[in-house]
């Protein structure tokens, strides 16, 4: 009588391999979307950052003018911070009760904006009173 034995492979099975490539697909689709998470986050605290100091830097501009000189308009922050946007908005205010004040304070909206299609934006509104000249 001829005895016939299988010796125990030590190797994997096909199924072992299959498991083991779907728990990895599966860990990096996980590693792959955290990571770009964390570009966009990234991204957006840069901008955040620089938007509030370059409005603060345009404000500071602003007050130094005269009501007379102080004009709607918009434009860029130079090559030192390239796609950066800012657009400034002046407006008269009116009170009806206070009309005597009304002709010396302006409303002021300056938007910074950067990214494609203005992606990002950051917006500031200040009322500023200019005394008589």
């Amino acid at each position: 009588m001829i005895s016939v034995r299988f010796q125990k492979s030590p190797g994997f099975t096909l199924l072992e391999v299959m498991v083991a490539m779907a728990i990895i697909a599966i860990a990096l689709t996980a590693v792959l979307g955290s990571q770009s998470q964390s570009v966009s986050l990234a991204t957006e605290a840069k901008f955040s950052t620089t938007a509030v100091l370059l409005a603060q830097d345009k404000l500071a501009e602003i007050e130094a003018e005269k009501i007379g000189d102080l004009t709607s308009g918009s434009g860029d922050f130079g090559e030192d911070f390239p796609g950066y946007r800012w657009n400034l908005r002046v407006t008269d205010t009116s009170f009806d009760e206070l009309e005597e004040i009304s002709d010396h304070l302006k409303q002021i909206d300056l938007i910074v904006s950067w990214g494609e299609d203005d992606q990002y934006q950051y917006a500031l509104r200040l009322y500023r009173f200019f005394t008589k000249t």
